[in-house]
């Protein structure tokens, strides 16, 4: 944790932030850079006890993002908001001939619907000027083998993070995807795990960018946190790579 007390370590200080998938992963390590520039976190996941091992202090709500029923329940009882970071999301492999339907429907509501669905119906809780971050994916921006649903689910969401800059802009709110290379997180873990060579595998996703690693989830939230604090208060409607730069150059 920071030991500093300047402009950045209180970059978030008086805003209430909302983050999905704060149970693990990134969304885990956003929220708790979040808190420590001083944001008051509203925590979202599947899992009460993980969302408690992010941050005990924060508020918790176990929530399906894509169950609209349940989103809207939520909605009706949150407070108003300065930001948002949707961060939930979810990984199947496959190709577009060799998916079934129920894969690509699953990526689209994990994906896409529950993006859309937390812009929706909480859309009215966010504050004039607030931002909002989607978590999109650099493989969404270029194509690569045996993830054909994921990329195309996370595609919409940088598109959705498009519109609604343009909805919302009138209110003064921001909103930007960032679209991440290979990090170190559980989704990717659990798709090496599942790798008949998960090694091999592990060097070819650290060799797709000129940095030739993978990223970490605290660089990541870091873009996110400079996204919902004011000094990028120029920024909206853009998809950001942070990649290590695969985008640019592969």
């Amino acid at each position: 944790m920071s030991s500093g007390t300047g402009p950045l370590e209180r970059s978030l200080a008086g805003k209430r932030i909302l983050v999905t998938g704060a149970g693990s992963g990134l969304g885990r390590a956003a929220a708790r850079l979040f808190r420590e520039r001083g944001a008051e976190l509203e925590l979202v996941g599947r899992r009460l006890a993980a969302l408690q091992e992010t941050l005990p202090e924060a508020r918790h709500s176990p929530l399906d993002h894509a169950d609209e029923a349940a989103v809207a329940a939520f909605a009706a009882g949150c407070r108003p908001l300065d930001g948002m970071f949707l961060a939930a999301g979810e990984l199947r492999t496959g190709s577009v001939e060799g998916t079934p339907t129920a894969d690509f429907d699953a990526m689209i509501r994990a994906n896409l619907q529950g993006p859309w669905l937390m812009a929706h119906h909480l859309g009215p809780k966010l504050r004039d000027g607030a931002s909002v971050v989607l978590v999109g994916s650099n493989i969404a921006l270029r194509a690569i083998p045996d993830s054909a649903a994921y990329s195309v689910a996370k595609a919409g969401v940088h598109m959705l993070a498009k519109v609604l800059a343009l909805e919302w802009a009138a209110r003064g709110i921001r909103c930007n995807a960032i679209a991440p290379g290979p990090i170190h997180t559980p989704m990717v873990e659990a798709r090496l795990a599942a790798s008949a060579d998960p090694a091999g595998d592990l060097a070819r996703l650290a060799a797709v960018n000129p940095l030739r690693r993978l990223g970490t989830e605290a660089e990541v939230a870091a873009l996110a946190a400079h996204l919902l604090g004011d000094e990028s208060a120029w920024t909206t409607g853009v998809v950001i790579p942070i990649d290590g730069g695969a985008d640019a150059v592969y």
